[in-house]
């Protein structure tokens, strides 16, 4: 058994010898035959794009980098040595056949291996002293661009707008940001990193062909891809610095403005109050909120991040042209949406850094309030008793309820709150000039509405009252006490003593002091044979009288001094 095993091993290795002998010298044969003729191109995809748009077709243009080698990687020409792609029609014998052949079918940025035959390439006439009779040639292969003369304007659009009210017409004036690429994706220029939008007229040869047509039809908003043939963009001869020429463009494009200098303004949304007495005029004075942001959306301004109204004369150039006259035939309490053109805004400057050039605004308005300097204190009597035995005046006292709001309705103050009247003299400059007016002629009971103007108001503004605001009060007379006769402070409720001095000097020592003064009115009162003015301090009356008696302002009243109101009329007194 042990030689039998040991004869099969000696078997073995000889058979392992004879064949290695074998693979030498079949790889000896290999290396030193001549190589197999080709009958045919042989291309190797060596990249691959995940996605090809396009494939080389006959009669297309194409643009491609290439390094030609011999088979034994020995280098003849390169495009990338001479800096410039090579720029050919495809099927149209401008190439070696196998070249023809090879490119048909190839998608923008794929790289092959190209293997031409002699007979599809220089065959045996060579090319000079480059390349050898018969010699087969190999092509590395970079597609960088393809068109065809039949080409246009491609436009695809992949975002859009929820709304589009409008879309780009020719002579339409735009702003869009753009990314410019070549076809094989290298950026020759972009509006972003500029941090300016592009500006310009459209289908009125301002722009390169392309792009006139590929912005019609878009909407604010709208993202499209625009591709053009150079044809329609820098032609033959590129922008001489970083387009080619030749070179197939692409445009990435957000549009972000749109308007035409024919526009004026438009109003939308509109929310109209119910009713509405009265809109608004030219020489008015409006106070509004407002949000203000550019077509595309993107806020610049706004009145209620100040917690304060715009508030301004109209139809007098106060405010920019498109808002004076948005702003004339509104409602109090409208609320409406307001888009303005540049050349009725901030025209081609804009504002800066919030509202760029030739840019088109959009307002969202409410109108708060309105008036005009000439208004008066409008007054609709509410309720009037049917019986009504004295009216208000001025001089009388007067007690009342009111409540108080703007015109939007925002409470004031009431004087519910406080579980009280509101009482003043009328006539004596105690309440705005419109509550004044208001209160006259009234009833007790009474109940009125008014609307009073701020120049008969608070004016420019008080602690709870913005400026410039109209005022609203819903008032009922509660109480009124008749007050006395204009320029009287006192009078008297029956016959005058003849020896009035005289019962004043209680002391008789021929004047009359402030206080012997104060004691004998305030008796008159008492037992109602006097009566001073309703609504103001007694004391100070009295003691204004008493200094109109002092004639020399010594403290002391002599009788020589003393006088009746009736004997001197300039002075509120006796």
């Amino acid at each position: 058994l042990f030689l039998f095993e040991l004869s099969d091993t000696i078997k073995m290795i000889q058979c392992v010898h004879a064949m290695f002998y074998l693979a030498v010298w079949v790889a000896f044969a290999a290396c030193s035959a001549p190589p197999v003729p080709l009958d045919d191109i042989i291309i190797e995809k060596t990249f691959e794009p995940e996605v090809c748009g396009r494939a080389v077709k006959v009669g297309d243009y194409v643009r491609y980098h290439y390094i030609g080698t011999f088979p034994d990687g020995k280098k003849f020409d390169s495009s990338y040595d001479r800096g410039s792609t090579y720029n050919v029609f495809v099927g149209k014998k401008q190439l070696i056949a196998g070249m023809d052949k090879a490119l048909v079918g190839m998608c923008v940025n794929q790289r092959s291996l190209v293997k031409i035959p002699p007979q599809l390439a220089y065959g045996k006439g060579g090319y000079g002293d480059i390349i050898p009779a018969d010699s087969i040639l190999h092509f590395d292969v970079l597609l960088l661009d393809v068109w065809n003369p039949e080409d246009g304007v491609q436009s695809t659009t992949y975002l859009t707008p929820p709304t589009c009210v409008r879309k780009v017409e020719v002579s339409d004036y735009v702003r869009y940001h753009y990314n410019g690429t070549l076809l094989d994706g290298t950026l020759f220029d972009s509006s972003h990193t500029r941090l300016r939008t592009y500006d310009t007229y459209v289908g009125i040869g301002w722009l390169i062909a392309g792009m006139d047509q590929g912005l019609l039809g878009m909407c604010v908003g709208e993202r499209r891809i625009i591709t053009m043939p150079p044809s329609l963009g820098y032609g033959e001869n590129g922008d001489g610095s970083d387009i080619p020429g030749q070179a197939s463009l692409v445009f990435d494009v957000v549009l972000l403005d749109l308007h035409n200098p024919r526009d004026s303004i438009a109003v939308t949304n509109q929310v109209l109050p119910e009713p509405c007495p009265r809109k608004s005029a030219t020489g008015d004075f409006v106070r509004y909120h407002y949000n203000g942001s550019l077509l595309d959306g993107t806020f610049f301004d706004s009145s209620y991040s100040r917690n304060h109204t715009y508030d301004t004369y109209v139809g007098k150039g106060y405010v920019i042209a498109g808002m004076d006259e948005a702003l004339i035939g509104v409602c109090m309490g409208e609320r409406l949406t307001i888009t303005i053109p540049p050349h009725l805004a901030y025209g081609e400057e804009g504002t800066g850094s919030k509202i760029p050039g030739s840019a088109v605004l959009v307002f969202d308005v409410h109108i708060i309030d309105f008036h005009n300097p000439s208004d008066t204190t409008v007054m609709t009597v509410i309720h009037k008793p049917e019986e009504c035995e004295k009216i208000t005046k001025n001089g009388d006292f007067v007690k009342y309820h009111y409540n108080a709001s703007l015109m939007d309705g925002s409470h004031i103050d009431s004087t519910h709150n406080y579980g009280k009247t509101y009482n003043i003299v009328l006539g004596a400059n105690q309440v705005v000039p419109g509550m004044e007016e208001g209160l006259k002629d009234m009833c007790v009971g009474e109940k009125r509405h008014l609307v009073i103007p701020p120049h008969l108001g608070y004016g420019e503004g008080a602690d709870e009252v913005p400026g410039s605001a109209v005022l609203v009060f819903d008032v009922e007379l509660v109480e009124v006490e008749e007050g006395l006769p204009e320029g009287y402070m006192f009078i008297w409720n029956d016959d005058v003593s003849p020896d009035l001095f005289t019962e004043m000097d209680v002391d008789l020592d021929q004047q009359v002091e402030a206080s012997e003064f104060t004691n004998y009115i305030m008796r008159q009162v008492t037992e109602g044979r006097g009566r001073l003015a309703p609504g103001f301090d007694p004391y100070r009356i009295i003691d204004n009288m008493f200094s109109n008696q002092d004639r020399n302002g010594d403290g002391k009243i002599t009788e020589s001094e003393f006088r009746l109101k009736a004997d001197e009329a300039t002075h509120d007194e006796l």
